[in-house]
């Protein structure tokens, strides 16, 4: 064989990813990797985004295809090059995004022999990716291109299929890795532009599940309805929101399901279940879509929910009822229960699943909606009054899901900021979507996911995220230069890990301050200079508002800078907790 037969191979294969539905690949510099790297870019199908980083890369594949809702490819050379690469398949696996991991490698005899920029990548994401396979590559006959379409297709298939997620594939290349002129013409594939194998999508009617969940549904009087993450199926939220109003059911739903809407949406849950008092209201079912939200006051709402209840003092059994029913409508077989408190999982997309049911369902009794929308009242007026309209870091979080148009995408980076945007996001049936790496919840590649879904999207795109988040992927900054994307950055600048004044480590004096909240001391301007980024230092509620105006949908890349101070947000948040226990 010669290097002619890798490129053909290559070919084929890569045109058969497309005819399957990818439409974008990331690449990063190599030599072993030339071979992949080539094929690719010169795909006329595929829009491949060039990388200097490797770990840079990985997210932003990842964004790309939590944005578009299709597996992107992300490839590499050899080396510690595709360990860079292992964050972001983690945060794939757990969070269920479809990706295709093209690794090249030494062939077998350059193995343990001590050559160059070889570490064993075999299986190297271990239990991370949901299907391994060494790809040998041979003489391109007829029979071998027919195999490779074969390969590209299941890889693609599988990464998408059942519960999505991460496919490697490990090419072991051999010298000379450009080729040697003229390429022969590559096998056809199907005709029309077919993949090479179909895979026939999952039945979207609900079946035997169906009618368990409607039968819980008749059976339920008092019934809440629970909405996490749903990043895979775009209108999944709407669709939850006109069932839960039909069945006046109390909808808890976090702003990453894309759920909060609709008369039925309660958006300060995880403000509200913070007192102990809200025990009173205890719901006969409980039906789950999506991830567990990220409110830590919810899960322990929930969890509590299986055991005995017991009439609070002058409030008689009105909304005293036996244990709760927990089901969850799980299509990936994630099995989202830490609590262990679910009565059953049901194999139902949420979307088509929850639209069957609208024509057979009847309202729920009326007190029970109006019970949890008189207390998100009460809750919204504590907030807004506690908050007034002064630039905090709350505030900058209500005033996006305020602000942010219909068509924009806002990427929040997990640790604090997607904890205030669960609490403080308004109802808003118009709201923005919301996307974040809520898998492994890590603060890696928060930017990088961001450029990624700015590149997958079509609206603007906003990243809200914090300084170490910022400081952890300054790197991924390259891409607004390098691949002429457009992003706003909202950074929350305190001088370090804001969140861990909330913990209970921020007892222990003696290292808390060096080695928990860590502070910096970086200038981000200096930052955005290095980057070609706009910088521009917010001030206060007016400025935040004038400056997002300016910098949406606007050329360039700039960052909104709002300084504020650890121990002030704390005691921020405490002051709002305590007003809402007073109302």
């Amino acid at each position: 064989m010669n290097a002619n037969d890798t490129f053909m191979l290559l070919r084929a294969f890569c045109d058969e990813l497309v005819r399957c539905g990818m439409r974008h690949a990331c690449t990063s510099p190599g030599s072993r990797s030339a071979p992949l790297v080539l094929s690719l870019v010169r795909e006329p199908g595929l829009r491949c985004w060039s990388h200097v980083d490797e770990r840079c890369a990985g997210f932003f594949a990842l964004g790309m295809a939590k944005a578009g809702g299709r597996p992107a490819a992300v490839a590499c050379t050899s080396g510690t090059a595709a360990a860079h690469l292992a964050p972001a398949v983690h945060e794939a696996h757990e969070a269920r995004v479809p990706l295709l991991v093209l690794t090249a490698d030494r062939p077998p005899e350059l193995r343990e022999v001590g050559a160059g920029q070889t570490i064993d990548q075999v299986k190297l994401f271990g239990a991370a990716a949901k299907w391994y396979f060494d790809v040998g590559i041979h003489r391109a006959t007829v029979d071998r291109q027919r195999w490779m379409r074969a390969l590209a297709c299941r890889a693609y298939w599988t990464a998408l299929a059942d519960r999505p997620g991460v496919v490697h594939l490990n090419f072991p290349l051999r010298e000379p890795l450009v080729p040697e002129g003229e390429l022969l013409e590559v096998h056809p594939g199907r005709d029309g532009g077919a993949p090479w194998v179909r895979r026939a999508p999952r039945p979207a009617g609900p079946g035997a599940p169906g009618h368990e969940l409607l039968r819980m549904v008749s059976e339920a009087r008092r019934g809440v309805v629970v909405a996490g993450r749903m990043e895979g199926d775009p209108d999944a939220g709407e669709a939850v929101a006109q069932f839960a109003a039909a069945a006046g059911f109390p909808l808890l739903a976090d702003p990453l399901s894309g759920a909060r809407r609709g008369p039925a949406a309660i958006a300060h849950y995880d403000a509200t279940l913070r007192d102990s008092r809200a025990a009173v209201a205890r719901p006969d079912l409980v039906i789950r879509v999506g991830d567990l939200p990220t409110s830590k006051p919810l899960r322990a709402w929930l969890a509590r929910l299986h055991e005995a209840p017991q009439a609070p003092a002058g409030r008689g059994e009105d909304f005293a009822v036996a244990r709760a029913r927990q089901v969850v409508l799980d299509p990936h077989g994630a099995w989202p229960d830490p609590a262990g408190v679910l009565e059953a999982s049901l194999p139902l997309e949420p979307g088509p699943a929850l639209r069957a049911l609208l024509p057979e369902l009847s309202s729920g009794d009326p007190a029970w909606l109006d019970l949890w929308r008189a207390a998100d009242a009460r809750t919204a007026g504590a907030i807004e009054k506690a908050l007034g309209r002064e630039l905090s870091e709350p505030r900058v979080a209500a005033l996006l899901g305020e602000a942010l148009p219909a068509q924009a995408t806002l990427v929040v980076a997990s640790s604090m900021p997607v904890r205030d945007v669960e609490t403080f996001f308004p109802t808003r049936d118009d709201a923005p979507r919301v996307l974040s790496n809520r898998g492994a919840n890590g603060i890696d590649g928060t930017v990088s996911t961001a450029f990624g879904a700015a590149a997958a999207g079509e609206g603007p795109v906003v990243v809200l995220l914090g300084d170490v988040a910022l400081a952890h992927d300054v790197g991924g900054l390259l891409a607004a230069g390098r691949l002429g994307l457009h992003l706003t950055i909202v950074l929350l600048n305190n001088d370090g890990g804001g969140i861990f004044h909330f913990l209970p480590i921020a007892g222990e004096e003696d290292a808390f301050e060096e080695h928990v909240a860590t502070p910096h001391g970086l200038d981000f301007a200096h930052a955005a200079a290095l980057y070609g980024c706009e910088h521009r230092l917010v001030e206060d509620t007016a400025g935040l508002e004038e400056a997002l105006r300016a910098t949406l949908g606007a050329p360039g890349t700039t960052i909104l800078e709002v300084r504020t101070e650890r121990p002030a947000n704390e005691a921020l948040h405490r002051r709002v907790w305590a007003a809402i226990a007073a109302a």
